[in-house]
Formats: C-alpha cells, structure tokens, sequence
C-alpha cells in the first residue's frame, strides 16, 4: 500500500505539486480553507495550467475543507503531510494535522521562508524535513485553478530541493524527492540551511519591491531603477546569510558572492547579475508576480515579516544591519494596510 500523503494548503504551490503528485498515482488529499476551492475540486478536480498547451491537466483528488480534517480520525493514518500554507499559518497548520499522523508520519515544508523551527517546535525535530521551491511561480487564480507562469525546470533547473534540517540523506528525504518529482525536477540536499536563505535571498529581491511598486516581475527586472535596487537587496541578503554561517547555494544562474559586489559597486559583478536577470525576464509569462505581490492584489495578509522582515532583524541581531529590507518592509505593511497604493513613487528615493 502506498503512503498516505495529505497536503495542508491547496493554494498556488500546494495544489499545483499535490495536483501532479496525485495525477502520478500517489494518495494525496488537499485540505484548504477557502470552501469555493474545496467544492470545486471534490466536484471538477483540480486544473492545472502552465506556458505551454501541454501543461494542461484535470486531475480528479479527494478535497477537504479545514473543517472536515476531523474525519481523519476514522481513516488511515498520514504518512507524510506537505505544510505550504503562509508562514504566518504555519503553527495552526501543524497543529491541525499532528494528531492524524503515523507513528513514523511526518511534516514537509513546502513553503517561502523558513518555518522548520516553529513547526518543530509542536511536533518535535524528528518529525520534520524541509523543501525548497527554487523558480516555480504560479497562482491560484479561480476556485480549483492554478497557472504556471515559469517554464519547467526540468534538466536545466532542479525546482525542488529537499532536506533534512540535521543534514543527512535519508530514505524519507529520497522518498520526498521522488514524489515532488512528479511536479518537476528534485533532489535531496545535506544543505537545507544554505538553501532555505538562498532561497530567502532571491523573495527578499523581489516580493516585497513588487508589492510596493505594483510592478509585474518583467516590468520590475527589466527596468533600470527597480532593477537595481532588488540587486541591492539581494546584496545586503547575502551578507547577512555569510555572517550567519550558511553556506550560500547558486540562486538562478547568481553567484552569492557576485551578487553581494553587484550591489557593493563593482560594475563587473552589476553586469553579470543584469544580465542574468535579463534572462530569466526572457523566459517569465508577462503575468508573473510573485505571491506577495498576489496577496495585496488579493486583499490578503502578506508574507512580509518573514522576508525583508526577518532579513532585517536577523541582520540587527549579528550586527550586519539591512535598513533598506526594513524599509521595504515598512512600506509593504502601509501598502497592506491601505495606507498607500502600490506606486513606483514608493521605491523612487530608495
């Protein structure tokens, strides 16, 4: 019998890897809170889409709201529960499906940000691994509808990394990245650290700029002033991670230490960088944004304090300050707040 996997948070990430893994013959069920979603799915499936016609798929699996994950009671245990809610739903969420675990079940993190230690903090380390995400932007756009708006990784880019927070390989880790490999490319990292701030480096860059600016990816990468100044975010994001001692992995084509001199000054490292932004530019839908930028456009609550946010305050902690990521975080919760409206105005003097 295979394993029993549930995925807590059907949104963009959640319901676009549970989707695949269901359409390649795993047991997943998706929970979610928004009940449109839910009904959609138990009655149509899930839809999923991408940048090309072949991307398309409906994939029948089972769909439970929050309020039903109590009849889990009365079935089989949950071998392994994918967490890809937002980092500020992260504790509820691990809350919610510890008691339906196996003995030997056990938490993913499928998410932005670095959550392993609030959920370990309810369900013990030994019973969490973590994921990274790198270049799957996609959107929960209708009730039981994701889009892809980034090509597949496939061989030229591993999407999904996936490791033990102590470092070792272990069967589970393999076992993790064998069913993430239904969605996309995967491998199993010794360096979830490296990676999860890596990963922090490149939504520190982006999420909250597009926020407050209101620019789509392209129109943000491709414009000289915002395009600098997400450089110089990711700059400061690098040194702050070096002081903390991880050991930084390449970020889509990005040198860590190149990207760190691009914004120190150095033309040489700026020219690199800029043209590895141009590239990626190339490949993205017009339609992409990253998911903060979706959030406000949303009306919803943001990821903000667990990006530019905890840049900013991992960075005071050791000494290694990054005003321009508090900054940026100020303006994101004014933008929240409907204190002002995403404007390119907003980034202008930064």
């Amino acid at each position: 019998m295979g394993k029993r996997i549930v995925v807590v948070g059907a949104g963009a990430i959640g319901g676009y890897t549970g989707g695949h893994m269901a359409r390649g013959g795993e047991d997943v069920t998706l929970i979610d809170a928004w009940p449109e979603h839910v009904e959609y799915i138990r009655q149509h499936g899930i839809q999923l889409s991408g940048v090309t016609p072949q991307e398309t798929h409906s994939i029948k699996v089972p769909a439970l709201h929050i309020s039903d994950v109590q009849r889990l009671t009365r079935e089989r245990p949950v071998d392994i529960a994918f967490i890809s809610v937002k980092s500020y739903d992260t504790e509820w969420a691990t809350h919610l499906i510890k008691p339906y675990l196996a003995p030997d079940g056990y938490l993913v993190s499928l998410q932005n940000c670095i959550n392993e230690e609030r959920m370990a903090a309810i369900a013990g380390w030994g019973k969490v691994l973590g994921s990274i995400v790198s270049l799957l932007s996609a959107e929960l756009y209708a009730p039981g509808h994701v889009k892809r708006t980034v090509p597949v990784g496939g061989a030229k880019h591993t999407v999904f990394r996936v490791g033990e927070t102590h470092g070792r390989i272990t069967p589970r880790a393999e076992e993790v990245a064998r069913l993430l490999a239904h969605a996309d490319s995967s491998k199993v990292t010794s360096n979830l650290w490296g990676e999860r701030w890596s990963k922090l480096v490149v939504n520190s860059m982006r999420n909250g700029l597009s926020s407050v600016s209101g620019l789509s990816g392209n129109e943000r990468d491709l414009a000289e002033g915002p395009r600098d100044l997400s450089i110089r975010l990711g700059s400061l994001a690098v040194r702050v991670g070096q002081a903390l001692g991880f050991q930084l992995e390449k970020m889509q084509g990005m040198e860590p230490e190149t990207l760190a001199r691009a914004g120190e000054g150095s033309a040489d490292a700026k020219a690199a960088i800029v043209e590895n932004l141009l590239r990626i530019s190339s490949t993205r839908s017009d339609e992409q944004r990253p998911s903060m930028a979706q959030d406000i456009f949303k009306g919803r609550r943001t990821e903000t304090d667990f990006i530019n946010g905890f840049v900013a305050a991992r960075g005071a902690d050791i000494g290694v300050p990054a005003p321009l990521h508090a900054k940026i975080n100020e303006l994101v919760k004014q933008v929240e707040r409907g204190a002002i409206r995403p404007g390119v105005q907003h980034i202008a003097n930064l």
